[in-house]
């Protein structure tokens, strides 16, 4: 009698990553908005490279740079209305 074959186990899913660097509202390059999170001061700032525009928010535990670039188009967005 022969042995029974054991079945592997299912692949692991790919958790898709965030990015950390997005485009600026101001002057439309791409890549160039650096987010930095200062968790101990609850402090997150959004800065352009090129244009030198920044934008800075308040931020809890769970916050990711994501966050802080969102926070700074909704802003963006209440100002041109």
């Amino acid at each position: 009698m022969g042995k029974r074959k054991s079945s592997k186990p299912p692949p692991k899913k790919v958790q898709a990553k965030l990015p950390k660097t997005f485009d600026c509202p101001f002057c439309d390059h791409t890549g160039s908005v650096d987010c930095v999170l200062e968790r101990d001061a609850g402090k997150g700032t959004a800065k352009c490279r090129v244009c030198n525009a920044q934008f800075s928010t308040s931020i809890h535990e769970l916050s990711d740079p994501i966050d802080v670039y969102t926070d700074w188009i909704d802003a963006c967005e209440l100002a041109n209305r």
